[in-house]
């Protein structure tokens, strides 16, 4: 008995072809301040990143964009694949030039071995009735405490510090992976919080790609019965299919049927699709403009 062991549109499915590239002309990329030991009293103290544009001025109107892997953002030189999202140079190239309003970005660095207890949506986790993933065998959950984490202590510092004379900001939250998943969850919980949500590569599967695996349907059933109001509210979602993401098409079409049902449309909903496109941060970094421009306009 295999044992799932857990550490680790609108009919709109967009086949994009030509992915914009980052301008080779030289740009002011902002400044990143680093905290290394951000305390808690919900979750294991841990890194985040802050990416303040270029001229930051805290007088003027900002808006707030939470990413989770905060360490794989902005410099590929220190990450595990020497790979990054390019995330500030795509920020202060859509910012300088005016096609987005100005926005902050705080990386919330994972943590590490409890990544997937962090990040696994864990109210979903109440629709899964397989008795051989109940009990004993239900994994160690954390995603409650980790988006307490980021509501009650990450956005209060961050809104004091920087954003304290910007007036109806939006607050968006994005990942991708696993980091979709919590992204979509923290939406999802806290829809009087986060004003929408970026989803790349989501995880459908919720843990290792498995025959029988009870956790993407317990996700959607989950997102059926908790999906926001439409008003106001803009998801992203998008997919490959090479790599860890050629497992994720299959769930298109049910992602856009509980969108769709439920007052979305392509105005505030998008679930994409990049051919041959893989699951890692070159990938991503490659298309991120994209949701930036969809969720901040």
């Amino acid at each position: 008995m295999r044992i799932l062991f857990l550490f680790i549109f609108f009919t709109q499915n967009l086949f994009s072809q030509d992915l914009n590239t980052l301008s080779s002309n030289p740009v002011d990329q902002g400044l990143i301040e680093k905290i290394y030991d951000f305390p808690s009293i919900h979750v294991d103290s841990r890194p985040i990143y802050v990416w303040l544009p270029p001229n930051f001025d805290p007088k003027k109107n900002h808006d707030l964009l939470i990413m989770h892997d905060g360490q794989n953002l902005f410099d590929g030189t220190k990450t595990w694949n020497g790979q990054e999202w390019e995330l500030d140079e795509w920020a202060a190239k859509l910012i300088s030039e005016n096609e987005l309003s100005s926005f902050i970005i705080v990386g919330i660095h994972n943590s590490g071995k409890n990544r997937w207890n962090d990040y696994f949506p864990e109210n979903s986790y109440d629709f899964v009735s397989d008795i051989k993933y109940l009990g004993k065998n239900k994994p160690p959950l954390n995603a409650n405490l980790y988006l307490k984490y980021i509501v009650n202590e990450v956005i209060p510092y961050t809104r004091s510090k920087y954003l304290k004379s910007s007036k109806d900001f939006k607050i968006i939250i994005g990942g991708s992976s696993m980091g979709g998943l919590i992204s979509m969850y923290a939406a999802f919980e806290y829809p009087e919080i986060f004003d929408g949500a970026i989803c790349m590569s989501t995880h459908w599967p919720g843990a290792y790609v498995i025959d029988d695996n009870p956790l993407p349907d317990a996700i959607f059933n989950y997102m059926s019965k908790n999906i926001p109001i439409s008003k106001n509210k803009r998801f992203y979602f998008d997919y490959g299919d090479k790599g860890l993401d050629k497992h994720y098409p299959q769930y298109s079409k049910t992602l856009d049927s509980i969108f769709t049902q439920n007052g979305y449309s392509n105005q505030n909903y998008r679930n994409m699709y990049f051919k041959n496109e893989s699951h890692n941060e070159e990938a991503w970094g490659k298309r991120v403009n994209i949701p930036l421009k969809f969720i901040f306009n």
